[in-house]
């Protein structure tokens, strides 16, 4: 997959801006309005490798990770996180764990409406490209769970170390790894070749991978892709959520503690 032009040159902002409207939108027909405007600008701008199919779709998305890893590094801190007072004044009188289950349902229904946006729009009558889609579709979903993980944080009182795109390429690193930011391996170096930079591809290439079943035939991809990105959002907020919850109870030093969950 050729690396996009100036035609998606901005495309971390907008995908930083839809990421941050969606994880927060109340009303479904909101989500998927927004993502299908997004992934329609998208796929009308000529980039990419045209073909149908979801096997061209994830060859082409997978070549392109290199460029998907600099947009996301791009886009994190363009994201627009809640911290730990405006959840608990959106949330009045619910704990941690309340707030983080709230954080990881809206997340999953986001991430829903990012699969089920893209196979409808892909159905279209006309020659589109779907890597450029699937671009589309894997930076909103990789935004929401970023964005996710920064706010569980926030909501159990232990955010990064840093200003604030230093915590959000901190938050990149937790997405790749997969674990809170405490639990995972020391050292956030994006720098190319490096083991860190190497994983993120990696989980792009396989967020890519199901991004294109959203691009299935008819109406099932969508349908397939709703449901598999609400699965992964959702189990990867359970796992941050369970290194979080696991580091408030003992503190940083391994020991006890009666902080964060109350």
């Amino acid at each position: 997959m050729a690396e996009p032009g100036n035609e998606l040159a901005d495309i971390s902002r907008d995908a930083a801006a839809v990421a941050t409207e969606v994880s927060e939108a109340r009303q479904p027909a909101e989500r998927r309005k927004r993502v299908t405007e997004f992934v329609k600008r998208a796929a009308t701008s000529g980039v990419g490798v045209a073909g149908r199919g979801t096997r061209v779709a994830r060859r082409a998305a997978s070549g392109g990770s290199g460029w998907l890893a600099g947009q996301v590094i791009e886009m994190a801190p363009r994201l627009k996180v809640r911290n730990q007072a405006a959840l608990r004044a959106q949330f009045p009188g619910q704990s941690a764990d309340d707030i983080a289950d709230a954080l990881i349902e809206g997340a999953s229904r986001a991430s829903a409406a990012a699969g089920a946006a893209a196979g409808v729009w892909s159905v279209v009558p006309v020659v589109t490209t779907f890597p450029a889609e699937i671009a589309a579709e894997t930076l909103v979903v990789v935004g929401i769970e970023v964005k996710l993980i920064a706010e569980l944080h926030e909501a159990y009182g232990s955010p990064a170390e840093g200003n604030f795109p230093e915590r959000m390429r901190t938050y990149v690193a937790s997405w790749a790894h997969r674990r809170g930011v405490f639990a995972m391996p020391s050292g956030v170096v994006f720098a190319a070749g490096s083991p860190l930079a190497r994983l993120l591809r990696r989980r792009l290439t396989a967020r890519a991978g199901r991004s294109a079943f959203s691009l299935g035939p008819l109406l099932t991809g969508a349908a397939a892709g709703a449901v598999l990105n609400a699965r992964e959002t959702r189990k990867l907020g359970q796992q941050v959520r369970q290194d979080l919850r696991h580091h408030a109870i003992t503190g940083p030093g391994g020991s006890p503690s009666d902080v964060a969950t109350s």
